[in-house]
């Protein structure tokens, strides 16, 4: 099948329309055996480290210390990199004629992921081995299909050979969840989705409505986006939802927290602190009407709840507090680089362009330079709350290759263990808690750090990982390089290292028996009423 690649995009500039979309399809069918391969070398190195598992109760454990190097080498995270050992190792040792499907590009990695989810619940080899041979067998001959009419096809042969294993959908209430991701940053937004019970969701609703509602007629936006706002109203505990009519009058205007009550770190060059709100984001994007002529002036009774010339915003007020940040001393603030304002950056979200975040300091939103550090170690093991917040800022993220785990959340490493490494921006980065674990407590680990922030990872297969500090690479105006410092060697561990490594109240392995437990046990109550003779 493969003897003769397909052509590539230059050879087929004056190939008919059949030619281009055969073209299509023979490179598909190259990604799928390629993908099939890099699965293929996953699951041996999992085998390699996962064979005599001896730290199976570690809050690290085995698998996470192989998913690491996994990470590393395809730069993912974590999660992902767990879901690819696990799909790596179905389809080798669970559905190997599925995975020889995959090898020769019958079909797609995500159809073969698919059929490992909706096999997962099977344990029974004689029945996993009668289920590849089905599946293998017609999975070819399916044609192209949806997710769902897939997992019907699925569910079919599921259901005769183990029907204690169909992953129902009848249980929709325990596979609720409310879920916060998916950054659009074009349009300066963050997707939410979620599941919730048909009760909390109508009082959601409810409550989003009334409190858009809430504000004054001249408010300058849409009944969808003030239900939008009212959301972070009340992640904000308000209780209402601030009017932006722009009338200090008006009843409604009062403060509603989304600028004030929660501190949320933003990182902005000082041109973005200094922007001035944008009133057309706001509305339906028409140009607003010339204010009208003056009206007579409202009786006490009217003035909140009709207030003049919505077009015109008020203007910015900054002052100078805790919860907003921008990297560089007041003192000698460096010139704006020609072209648009740079947006800032939501620490652990996405970007946040100048006019919305000159909006929220005109709502209350306050700044404070953000200062370097001192050229000078610290002489203690925790860093001081100055150097602290420098670091997190830099840093943004968990400095593992592939992680993004957001920096406000992580622990702060001593690159070099201390006290033989100095407490210094120079020795100091960002670690969520599994990847600070596994540096301390897996060997074969290694990592250097430079001036700049930079670190160099070697993993236990010997290979080498640079990753730069997330300030580097989205706010290059800032020189974030410090002095360099001279570190000790640190001592060995002591054999008696391990004994602090957090423990699992369940192994891996235990939790997934449970969970397999438990999802046959309502199948096979499921399965018993089905095939209960009529009471007649």
């Amino acid at each position: 099948m493969f003897d003769t690649p397909p052509p590539s995009a230059t050879a087929l500039v004056d190939a008919d329309d059949a030619a281009v979309a055969a073209a299509i399809e023979g490179w598909a069918r190259l990604t799928a055996a390629a993908d099939a391969q890099r699965l293929g070398a996953i699951a041996e190195l999992a085998d390699r480290r996962l064979r005599e598992a001896e730290h199976q109760d570690w809050a690290c454990d085995d698998w996470d210390a192989a998913a690491a190097e996994v990470a590393a080498a395809l730069n993912v995270s974590h999660g992902r990199a767990l879901r690819q050992i696990d799909l790596a190792l179905a389809l080798r040792d669970r559905l190997p004629a599925v995975g020889a499907m995959l090898r020769a590009g019958a079909i797609t990695t995500h159809t073969a992921a698919v059929i490992v989810d909706r096999t997962a619940l099977v344990e029974d080899s004689e029945a996993l081995q009668r289920l590849d041979a089905a599946i293998s067998e017609r999975a070819a001959n399916w044609g192209p299909l949806s997710d769902y009419k897939l997992k019907q096809a699925l569910d079919v042969w599921i259901d005769r050979i183990d029907p204690g294993a169909l992953r129902r959908t009848r249980d929709n209430v325990r596979s609720r969840d409310f879920v916060v991701g998916g950054r659009n940053d074009d349009a300066a937004t963050t997707e939410v989705w979620g599941r919730l019970q048909p009760t909390d969701a109508l009082r959601l609703q409810q409550r989003l409505t009334a409190m858009a509602r809430g504000v004054c007629p001249d408010d300058p936006r849409t009944l969808a986006q003030r239900r939008a706002d009212a959301v972070g109203a009340l992640a904000a505990n308000s209780e209402h939802l601030k009017c932006l009519c722009g009338n200090p009058a008006c009843s409604a205007a009062t403060d509603d927290g989304r600028a004030t009550g929660v501190v949320i770190h933003v990182l902005a060059e000082t041109a973005a602190t200094r922007s001035a709100p944008d009133p057309l984001i706001h509305g339906d994007g028409r140009i607003p009407e010339p204010p009208a002529p003056a009206r007579p002036a409202a009786s006490p009774d009217t003035a909140a709840a009709s207030c003049p010339n919505p077009a015109a915003p008020p203007s910015p007020t900054p002052v100078a507090a805790p919860d907003t940040a921008a990297p560089h001393d007041t003192a000698a603030p460096p010139s704006p680089a020609p072209g648009p304002t740079p947006p800032a950056l939501l620490i652990g979200g996405g970007h946040l362009p100048a006019p919305l975040l000159a909006e929220l300091i005109q709502q209350g939103a306050q700044v404070k330079p953000v200062t370097a550090p001192n050229p000078n170690p610290e002489n203690r093991y925790r860093p001081s709350a100055a150097l602290d917040t420098w670091i997190r800022l830099r840093d943004l993220t968990c400095r593992y290759p592939g992680c993004d785990q957001p920096a406000v959340t992580a622990d702060i490493d001593h690159t070099t263990p201390y006290p033989a490494g100095l407490t210094h921006p120079a020795n100091l980065s960002c670690r969520c808690r599994k990847h600070h674990l596994l540096k301390t407590f897996w060997d074969g680990w290694t990592d250097i750090q430079a001036p700049d922030g930079s670190i160099t990872f070697t993993t236990p297969s010997g290979r080498r990982y640079v990753t730069k500090p997330g300030a580097a690479l989205l706010l290059p105006a800032w020189d974030i390089t410090t002095t360099p410092v001279a570190n000790g060697r640190p001592p060995d561990h002591g054999p008696g290292r391990a004994l602090m490594m957090p423990k699992r109240r369940r192994t891996r392995a235990q939790s997934r028996a449970a969970y397999i437990k438990a999802e046959r046990a309502h199948n096979d109550a499921y399965v018993a009423e089905r095939n209960e003779p009529p009471p007649f």
